[in-house]
C-alpha cells in the first residue's frame, strides 16, 4: 500500500533525468500515484518519453505554458483520457540568461516580464484549468521556488523576481481554493544540478558554496525534494496550504555563510 493509491498527478516541467520534476515523479510513483506528465518543448521528447515508460505513463503532452490554446489543449485531453487531478505539480521556470547575470537595474523589460509569464503566472492558468477536474475531496498542487525570492544571490536577477511572485501567487491561491480542500504550496529546494541551473552563470561556485555553507555540510537531492512531494501530496500535509517548504539542509536560516576555513579563522 502506498501512500498515494489510485491518486492522478499531472506534472509539468519533466526535462531530463537530472530535473527535479522527474525526483518527483518517481517518488509519487513509488508510492501508487498515476503519472500524466507535459513537457516545455519538441526538443525534450526525445529524453521525456523514455522517462514516462519507466513509471507507467502514457499521457505526455507538449506544451507552451504561456500559450492558453496549448494549455486548454492539455487540460481537455487530460479530462478525456485520465478525469480527476489530485496532484498538480508546477516546475517550470525560465528568464533570458541575459536578464539573469550583471545588474538588476539592467534587466530588460520583455526579459523582466517574460520570466514572470513563463514562471509565475503560469501557476494560475494551469490552476484555472486543474481547478474544475480536482474532486470534491480536494486535492493538492505544488510549485518549486527558490532562496533568492527573499535573499539577494548573485546571477538571479529576473528570476528571484519571477519567485517572489510565484510564493506571493501560492499565499493568494490558497486562500481562494482552501474552501474547497485544495492545498497549494511551493518548495524551495536547495541548488541542484539540473538542465536549467546550468544556465544561471557561476552555477557551479553557487553548488560549493552551499555544500560548505549549509547547517547539513551537503547538498540535497532529487529523492529529497520528492520525499517532501510526496508528503505534500498526502494525506499527511492536509492541514499544511499556502507555504513554502525549505528542503535546503538548512541553508535559508543563515545569516551570514561561511567555509569551514572561516570559520576557523573566526575561532
Amino acid at each position: 500500500m502506498g501512500l498515494l493509491d489510485g491518486k492522478n498527478a499531472l506534472i509539468f516541467g519533466v526535462a531530463n533525468k537530472n530535473s527535479i520534476a522527474w525526483g518527483i515523479v518517481q517518488k509519487l510513483h513509488e508510492e501508487g500515484a498515476n503519472i500524466a506528465l507535459s513537457y516545455a518543448g519538441e526538443a525534450l521528447e526525445k529524453r521525456v518519453r523514455p522517462l514516462a515508460e519507466a513509471v507507467d505513463c502514457t499521457f505526455v503532452e507538449q506544451c507552451d505554458v504561456t500559450n492558453d490554446d496549448e494549455l486548454d489543449a492539455v487540460f481537455d485531453k487530460y479530462a478525456e483520457e485520465i478525469g480527476t487531478i489530485d496532484i498538480l505539480v508546477h516546475s517550470v521556470a525560465y528568464a533570458p540568461k541575459e536578464d539573469l547575470d550583471g545588474r538588476m537595474v539592467d534587466v530588460s523589460r520583455d526579459g523582466f516580464l517574460l520570466a514572470l509569464n513563463v514562471s509565475a503566472y503560469s501557476l494560475i492558468a494551469m490552476i484555472k484549468r486543474a481547478e474544475p477536474l480536482m474532486p470534491e475531496s480536494g486535492g493538492s498542487i505544488m510549485s518549486m521556488t527558490y532562496h533568492a525570492s527573499r535573499k539577494v544571490m548573485v546571477r538571479y536577477n529576473a528570476m528571484a523576481v519571477a519567485k517572489a511572485a510565484l510564493e506571493t501567487v501560492t499565499q493568494y491561491l490558497a486562500a481562494d481554493l482552501g474552501p474547497k480542500n485544495i492545498r497549494v504550496n511551493a518548495i524551495s529546494a536547495g541548488p541542484i544540478k539540473t538542465l536549467a541551473a546550468a544556465g544561471i552563470p557561476g552555477f557551479r561556485k553557487m553548488l560549493k558554496m552551499s555544500e560548505e555553507a549549509a547547517p547539513m555540510r551537503r547538498l540535497v537531492t532529487q529523492e529529497e525534494v520528492g520525499k517532501t512531494a510526496v508528503w505534500l501530496a498526502s494525506d499527511w500535509s492536509s492541514a499544511v496550504t499556502g507555504e513554502v517548504i525549505y528542503v535546503d539542509g538548512g541553508y535559508h536560516v543563515l545569516g551570514m555563510t561561511l567555509t569551514e576555513e572561516q570559520r576557523d579563522e573566526m575561532m
